[in-house]
């Protein structure tokens, strides 16, 4: 289900029970007690409900970080090295133009 379907699902409940005598306190703190548990469940069924959670997620972080930089540093060494590659082939191609080849050799 989309949020705004879950949303819109969840209002209509809370009517409905408020219709029927719910207190409305009882109700928004039964929904926060549920969404806990739900955000508990799906946390431990990842592996992240330990105390070390915080660190390994923070890790991982730091570690997309580092992938992501050192990719962008390759990128822009690979840029480099093709624009001096072609700066280098079109020195030689002027210098055997002009005959400065034959000198050098």
């Amino acid at each position: 289900m989309s949020g705004t379907m879950n949303s819109s699902m969840l209002a209509l409940l809370i009517a409905q029970a408020e219709g029927q005598g719910a207190d409305m306190g009882t109700l928004r703190g039964l929904i926060e007690e549920s969404s806990a548990l739900g955000a508990e469940r799906a946390l431990g069924a990842l592996g992240l409900k330990d105390e070390r959670a915080r660190r390994d997620m923070d890790e991982l972080r730091e570690l997309l970080q580092a992938w992501r930089d050192a990719k962008k540093v390759a990128w822009t060494e690979a840029f480099a090295w093709a624009i001096r590659i072609l700066l280098a082939l079109l020195v030689l191609g002027m210098s055997i133009r002009l005959g400065l080849w034959d000198i050098v050799k």
